[in-house]
């Protein structure tokens, strides 16, 4: 409000009035009491809460989509559920205090609701919600976990638009159907699947989606045409997996997304120890429909994977299915089953670094200790045992990152690139060491193709973070809070993008948000100040005082 305050109130007393107030009363809630620009609100049903809350986000969405972002009145909303205590018409209680906290971990135009809210809701609404894992609030002496709502038009997150094809034949890989009746197979039905993905993408005349984009639409029923727009890609392939006992059957279908054409279809039939010849073949179906004329050059090889490489694939498959969900309970759950593949497969390189490369990102998200000491070595190992195995580069570049070694950093990304041209990943971690490098114009090339190759990753707060760092760094601070905000979004207890956030609403004159949002960020971080980023913040020297030069504008001495 501190541009035009008398402005802001009449347009604050407008959306009230207009939407959310009528919104209030249509679910049957109480105003209990108004802060200003908050209100506290009780609702019967923590149902009817949610879905008042749900309506009022999309309205304003909806109000916004016209008015320039400076001018824009956004709204985050912190729901709990328990027994209150009203006294002359107030409320009081643990619950209102967990509600009022949770609003922090919001961003504007969100929601985020305490776990044993979203229990009693869940199934009850057409929502999603994405696990934030425990945050520890302000006041409030126990950990409370907490969810964030997944609604197209909520959180300030445009709809999804349909994107441009590439300039040269494009694919997305959908996660095979598991038809083997065994719930517990369905990691070997997406390990089929992601070893498709892993196989053409080395092919470097083809664009493909990466694992975590395609793999959104599992066990959703989902138009192929909308795919291919969504994606923005020209083939869809999808297909389903029976095993049985030592028995493995294969049916894949590789579409023409935008008439929804069937180009081929096929079965492929073969012992367990087959998987990988079976999977070869269809990879290279696939690349002979694609285009023909270029398959002689790159074709695919099996390069004679033995039994003991199913038993080790298996596993690292296992991990994978949980791994990529990216939560504390998972994440542990994939880095015991990845020891244990290393145990019995001491010379089965990706297992060593999957391993290495969970250890960091799971530590980097603050779900487990950082683990850097124990990841390098499973990296330096992974890439002794194949010197092809591209993961194992990108977890070399990641602690070479993390210790300021940032040239060192670059060249593994780099080469990470170079044996996959298709591996958005590295692409997203390469953009990031260049940003924080100050090389911002390559950093946002980078970023900017790891985002179109996966455009639904839970990588996208690495994407997006280097690109905000690149953005600031080149003095475009707009663009810069516009990145940071898209990183907290997705995940608003992302410290690092708050902090971006914070100096770079301070360097384009924003000084009021940027306090705001300095203070949010002490709720996670309370002891956040200059001397802690320069000792953890691994920007190279020139860039580190561009950096700071934001920070001191507002942030602690």
């Amino acid at each position: 409000m501190g541009e035009d305050e008398e402005a802001t109130l009449a347009q604050l007393k407008t959306h009230r009035r207009e939407l959310v107030d009528p919104k209030i009363s249509e679910y049957a809630g109480r105003i209990v009491k108004t802060t200003g620009d908050g209100m506290l609100v009780e609702f019967a049903s923590v149902v009817d809460a949610m879905r008042c809350a749900v309506e009022v986000q999309r309205g304003m969405a909806q109000r916004n989509a016209l008015v320039p972002e400076g001018k824009r009145i956004e709204f985050r909303i912190g729901i709990h559920q328990g027994d209150i205590i009203s006294d002359a018409g107030d409320t009081f209680g643990d619950v209102v205090n967990v509600a009022a906290r949770l609003e922090a971990p919001s961003v504007p135009g969100g929601i985020c609701v305490s776990s044993r809210a979203q229990e009693d809701a869940l199934g009850k609404l057409d929502v999603g919600f994405e696990d934030m894992g425990d945050q520890q609030l302000k006041n409030i002496a126990r950990a409370v976990r907490a969810y964030r709502i997944e609604l197209s038009g909520v959180s300030g997150r445009p709809a999804r638009q349909s994107l441009a094809l590439p300039d040269k034949p494009s694919i997305a890989v959908l996660p095979f159907a598991n038809l083997s009746g065994d719930p517990e197979q369905e990691y070997f039905a997406d390990g089929v699947s992601e070893d498709i993905i892993k196989a053409i993408s080395k092919l470097r005349w083809v664009f493909v989606i990466a694992r975590n984009s395609s793999f959104v639409y599992k066990g959703k029923t989902v138009d192929v045409k909308h795919i291919g727009s969504e994606l923005g890609v020209r083939y869809v392939l999808e297909g389903s997996v029976r095993k049985s006992g030592q028995r493995v059957r294969i049916n894949a279908q590789l579409i023409e997304a935008s008439a929804g054409n069937y180009i081929w279809a096929d079965r492929y039939d073969g012992d367990l120890s087959d998987v990988f010849g079976l999977q070869d073949r269809i990879t290279n179906s696939v690349a002979a429909a694609i285009e023909p004329s270029l398959l002689e050059a790159e074709s695919v090889r099996s390069q004679n994977r033995t039994p003991t490489d199913v038993r080790a694939w298996g596993l690292l498959m296992q991990a994978n299915f949980l791994f990529w969900r990216l939560n504390k309970t998972d994440g542990e759950a994939a880095i015991s089953i990845l020891r244990r593949a290393i145990q019995l497969y001491p010379d089965y390189a990706p297992s060593h670094s999957m391993l290495a490369f969970a250890k960091l990102l799971l530590g980097y998200l603050g779900y487990i200790d950082p683990q850097v000491n124990e990841a390098g070595p499973l990296a330096a190992r992974a890439a002794e045992l194949d010197r092809n195995d591209p993961w194992a580069y990108v977890a070399l570049g990641f602690v070479a990152f993390i210790e300021r070694r940032t040239d060192e950093s670059i060249a593994h990304f780099q080469r990470a690139l170079n044996l996959n041209p298709n591996f958005a990943a590295a692409h997203g971690y390469l953009g990031w060491a260049l940003s924080f490098d100050g090389q911002s114009d390559r950093a946002i090339v980078h970023s900017e193709t790891a985002i179109r190759m996966s455009p639904h990753d839970p990588q996208q707060v690495i994407f997006y973070g280097g690109m905000a760092a690149a953005h600031y760094l080149a003095g475009r601070y707009e663009e810069a809070i516009n990145s940071a905000l898209s990183v907290l979004r997705f995940r608003p207890t992302f410290n690092g993008a708050r902090r971006l956030l914070v100096a770079a609403l301070a360097q384009g004159g924003r000084l009021d948000e940027a306090r705001s949002e300095l203070e949010r960020l002490k709720n996670f971080q309370p002891d956040i100040s200059l001397a802690w980023i320069e000792k953890n913040v691994p920007y190279t020297p020139a860039p580190m005082k561009s950096y700071l030069e934001g920070w001191r504008k507002v942030g602690p001495q």
